[in-house]
């Protein structure tokens, strides 16, 4: 949780570590969420900083489909459900197939034994920080756990190289992230 408050000091390191110039970035790719209000602001206020000074497109991809983008090659189930603690009793889940394609939309959630039904016909694997606290609850043989899913950035820069070639970019100036539920305080 504090890579919030370094980030730009990790930027800058390893902007020197690898000996490259920010004049030789092309690009940025970019979580877009969901996730932390506090990440997804300082991300995106960085990352969108990055792409005005530097005059290159910034990409977005989802952090959850990032984090499902990998498990089919560890992990051969029909459905996928990576989700992400959004406190209290709720989640910020979605649900892909092994191909990557979402087959139910990105969601704020309040599991219950019914929650995922539709999809528990067949086996579905439920990953991410948000998976520890619905094992209790979704108790269903279909429903497999796993531990230790966090987003990855080698996922996220995959998906983004694919928007970036394809040059599905984002407009630097409006983009906003997705925080999928309003902001209280």
């Amino acid at each position: 949780y504090l890579h919030a408050e370094q980030l730009t000091l990790f930027i800058e390191e390893v902007i020197e570590n690898t000996n490259i110039s920010l004049k030789e970035i092309d690009g940025i790719v970019l979580s877009k969420g969901p996730g932390s209000y506090t990440g997804l602001r300082i991300g995106t206020s960085t990352a969108k900083g990055l792409c005005y000074s530097l005059d290159i497109p910034l990409v977005s991809v989802s952090t959850l489909q990032a984090m499902a983008f990998g498990m089919p090659k560890k992990e051969d189930y029909k459905f996928y459900c990576p989700m992400i603690d959004a406190r209290r009793t709720e989640v910020f889940s979605s649900i892909y197939d092994q191909s990557n394609n979402e087959v139910r939309k990105i969601r704020a959630d309040i599991v219950d034994s019914h929650t995922y039904a539709k999809f528990l016909k067949d086996k579905v694997l439920f990953f991410g920080d948000g998976a520890l606290k619905c094992k209790a609850i979704i108790n269903n043989p279909n429903a497999i756990f796993v531990n230790g899913v966090f987003p990855s950035a080698k996922d996220m820069g995959t998906l983004g190289f694919e928007k970036f070639f394809n040059k599905d970019f984002e407009d630097v100036a409006y983009f906003e992230p997705y925080y999928l539920k309003d902001f209280v305080a």
